[in-house]
């Protein structure tokens, strides 16, 4: 068994400006003001004549993907999000008991539960109380997890093949999706993930991830405040 902490990586080499210059140029086709576009004019034409007037259909030409590790309840909310594409690893053909996942089933770590089981895994609730500086609900949710593993693995050595044993592993599996969707779709799932009354789990994720959107990609989700 391992426990890990969830993750995001956002796609690679995002050119903040280079989208806004794209922007621009679709933008200003409504506007025919092309001949106003300079090296330095899409700053200022998205932040007042886009997002300021909110002409957001214009930022749906373009997109960006990111990576989370997460646990399967957060991307059951994730894809409730109509406008975007997900790639999700998928239960029934991955099987824990191989080599090429170390032979672990994993798992995601709720903020409640204590960063002392990180990276660990035990087969004895007495290892869990006397190595560990654990409360008893940290105790119960690790050996709840240990449990669900272990009725994974014997059901495959029962013949089981994996899609039909996942049904025994719980909503803190670890998963990894990714979504692709366009800056106004982002928008939205911003204003509702990383809003207070988002699951702790989604803000966890989604709150950091605002902030390093709004440092790669200027103006566009400047307004949104997320809460940590």
């Amino acid at each position: 068994m391992k426990i890990i902490n969830p993750s995001y990586e956002i796609e690679p080499n995002i050119d903040g400006m280079a989208m806004l210059r794209h922007i621009e140029r679709c933008g200003r086709i409504c506007y025919k003001s092309e001949e106003k576009i300079t090296d330095a004019s899409a700053l200022e034409f998205v932040k007042n004549r886009i997002m300021q007037s909110g002409h957001h259909s214009v930022i749906e030409h373009r997109s960006f993907s990111v990576t989370f590790i997460c646990n399967r309840g957060i991307t059951h909310e994730q894809v409730r999000h109509r406008l975007a594409s997900y790639s999700q690893e998928s239960t029934r053909y991955c099987n824990y008991s191989k080599d090429k996942f170390s032979n672990n089933v994993t798992f995601i770590k709720p903020p409640q539960v204590s960063d002392e089981l990180l990276g660990k895994w035990s087969s004895s609730c007495e290892y869990w109380d006397n190595n560990l500086r654990l409360s008893d609900t940290d105790v119960l949710w690790a050996n709840s997890m240990l449990n669900c593993e272990v009725a994974y693995f014997d059901l495959l050595n029962h013949g089981w093949k994996a899609q039909q044993a996942r049904g025994v592993l719980p909503i803190d599996l670890k998963t990894e999706i990714v979504v692709t969707a366009n800056l106004r779709e982002w928008r939205h799932i911003f204003t509702l993930r990383s809003a207070l009354p988002a699951h702790p789990q989604m803000r966890e994720l989604m709150t950091p991830l605002l902030a390093e959107c709004k440092k790669l990609i200027p103006v566009i989700f400047d307004d949104i405040e997320g809460v940590t």
